[in-house]
């Protein structure tokens, strides 16, 4: 594992006011990097960072980021950029927030589309109808992990913390779609789902796509029990050495993001367009919210993707 430093400058005002602060963030990578933490500039100077994909940025149709703890105006066990408005943190702060990433993406937050994430392999599509969903109207979805669109302008947004964010971009129709991959999905091949979404509504050719396997919890800190990685020999056979590691009697170490790039190169994605982030929300947990890092006690981080207007 190698360590990276990025020195930023950022703000947050909890209801007693607002504090300016200097701090240096450490990235504990693993593995090929093949992500950045990219910092956009604030008004009052200060900086809203994001994690991004080189992959995406060379895409000139997309937008793209996921959001980390800093920057925001939440606090407590919600600090800093917290954007679940379920876990029991201020609204007005998550909407500040979420104000805040819109800034930074180049969007308003009436134009982000956010699931409803019951750990399901429901995919749907939205389009400008949709436009605001979850964020700045009434979430009209109740059980979808995953949205695919083609509506330039529109963003999707899928909340995390540990869970595996599945984002796939097609350059040919100018199509994306995101979604949640918990193990019930990774189980269930929510990433199947979505490119078969995918090509139903536009056409995709799974050969063009161009896939990101966002932040999550790596193999190392993620233990699950025998029944649950039985589930998995069932769902992957012939790939269980790729995905299950020996761990204590009765559990076995999971790799998730094994499993959704195995789904996505059975769906004919060519192996050398799928990129899989280097940072694992457990050890990065200053950094990314992670559950099992906070025993529970979280907010959630995104993953924000669009088409450029």
């Amino acid at each position: 594992m190698s360590d990276e430093i990025v020195r930023g400058r950022f703000v947050r005002h909890p209801k007693a006011g607002s504090t300016v602060i200097e701090t240096a963030i450490t990235l504990h990578r693993k593995g090929k990097r093949e992500t950045a933490l990219s910092l956009y500039p604030e008004e009052d100077g200060t900086s809203l960072p994001l994690v991004t994909f080189d992959a995406f940025q060379k895409l000139s149709f997309l937008s793209h980021g996921f959001t980390t703890r800093y920057g925001g105006a939440s606090s407590g066990i919600f600090d800093s950029m917290d954007l679940s408005f379920t876990r029991g943190d201020d609204r007005e702060l998550v909407c500040e927030n979420y104000r805040r990433v819109a800034g930074a993406l180049g969007t308003e937050p009436s134009k982000m589309c956010l699931t409803r994430q019951v750990h399901h392999t429901n995919v749907c599509r939205v389009t400008e109808e949709n436009a605001g969903n979850g964020v700045t109207i009434p979430q009209k979805f109740d059980d979808m992990d995953g949205f695919i669109t083609d509506t330039p302008g529109l963003f999707l947004v899928t909340s995390f913390a540990d869970c595996v964010p599945l984002m796939f971009a097609d350059p040919v129709h100018r199509a994306i779609g995101s979604c949640h991959s918990g193990w019930r999905g990774t189980v269930g091949k929510i990433g199947a789902v979505t490119i078969h979404a995918m090509e139903e509504a536009f056409h995709t050719d799974p050969k063009d796509l161009v896939c990101v396997i966002g932040p999550s919890i790596c193999r190392d800190c993620y233990e699950v029990s025998d029944d649950v990685a039985d589930a998995f020999r069932k769902a992957f056979p012939g790939h269980e050495d790729e995905i299950l590691y020996p761990g204590r009697p009765g559990h076995a170490q999971l790799d998730l993001p094994a499993a959704c790039r195995i789904t996505m190169t059975g769906c004919g994605v060519p192996d050398e367009q799928i990129h899989t982030s280097d940072l694992c929300t457990k050890e990065n947990s200053e950094l990314l919210f992670s559950h099992r890092a906070s025993r529970g006690q979280h907010g959630n981080f995104c993953g924000i993707l669009g088409i450029r207007p």
